[in-house]
């Protein structure tokens, strides 16, 4: 029961994660000890299908590490259903020391991703670059206007999810590029379950195919997809600067204006320019609190992981 609590927290953690955009719940997922159990399980889940169907339920269920999957991914659906509004209204109303939370756990995961590269070489750095470069690459990109059709829906939801699971990259920006996350957000907000259907769909297509993907790769090339991962998040980190300058608006859905594209400010340049506090210590203090949480959880985990073991 304690181990189940956990995971569901940890899949909380994960969902408030996703939520935002320019944070990835592959992050949280990769900083809490379970990245890579969480990809086996997930590409495990096609090869249950064949003893499901033959009645064999008690070894579909071993087969998909069905417990693990069930609890983990009630406690991200708790986190977006039950987040969702708490979430947009802190970005809203005190933008600086939520991004600089995540700024500071993004900063410290990058530390820990990156140590778990064994051998250094020219081909991880190359590899880091280029995940370095992607990642920003994609924090800049002018942002697009998908149509809501269904079949829309049903492809962001596999690109999307596909992002989610990698650490460093934002499903929820991934659709904020596609001009889909205020109508994702406000059918979760709104609980319109044909939108959140076809989504779902489209996740659990992209989620079952990519998950094998990249576990198959993990096994095959460990170091260099860690230095590529590790170079996302690195390149994520632009996203999640606190202090930015609105360059262009656009108008949403609901007729509200929302940032277009943005470009990062020192914080004394973004008082200057706005005439607000840029609330730096503040800022330090949060960013602080989210190294010290992920290291918090490094260290939990690493006194507890020989107990696990045992068992």
């Amino acid at each position: 029961m304690k181990n189940a609590l956990l995971l569901y927290a940890k899949g909380m953690a994960m969902g408030a994660a996703d939520v935002v955009p320019g944070v990835s719940g592959g992050t949280v997922a990769f900083i809490t000890g379970i990245y890579d159990e969480l990809l086996r399980s997930i590409g495990a889940v096609p090869n249950a299908l064949a003893p499901l169907l033959k009645g064999r339920f008690s070894e579909a269920w071993r087969t998909a590490n069905a417990s693990f999957l069930l609890v983990l991914f009630a406690g991200i659906l708790t986190s977006v259903l039950s987040l969702a509004k708490l979430i947009t209204f802190l970005l809203e109303q005190h933008p600086i020391p939520v991004w600089s939370f995540f700024f500071g756990l993004i900063l410290v995961s990058v530390h820990l991703v990156g140590k778990e590269v064994k051998r250094r070489s020219l081909s991880r750095l190359i590899s880091l670059c280029l995940g370095i470069g992607f990642a920003y690459w994609i924090t800049v990109a002018a942002p697009m206007q998908w149509s809501a059709s269904s079949i829309s829906l049903f492809f962001a939801g596999a690109i999307a999810i596909c992002a989610m699971i990698l650490p460093g990259i934002s499903g929820s920006f991934i659709l904020v590029l596609l001009g889909l996350y205020p109508i994702i957000l406000g059918a979760v907000k709104a609980l319109d379950l044909g939108v959140m259907m076809t989504f779902a769909a489209g996740c659990l297509v992209g989620l079952l195919s990519f998950a094998r993907v990249l576990s198959w790769v993990l096994r095959r090339w460990r170091d260099l997809t860690l230095s590529f991962l590790t170079g996302l998040m690195l390149g994520s980190l632009n996203k999640v600067w606190p202090w930015k300058e609105t360059l262009t608006w656009r108008t949403n859905s609901h007729g509200e204006r929302v940032p277009l594209l943005e470009q990062n400010l020192s914080p004394s340049a973004f008082g200057d320019l706005t005439g607000q506090d840029p609330q730096l210590l503040l800022a330090l203090l949060l960013a602080f609190a989210g190294i010290a949480l992920v290291l918090g959880l490094e260290w939990y985990a690493g006194r507890h992981q020989p107990a696990a073991q045992s068992v």
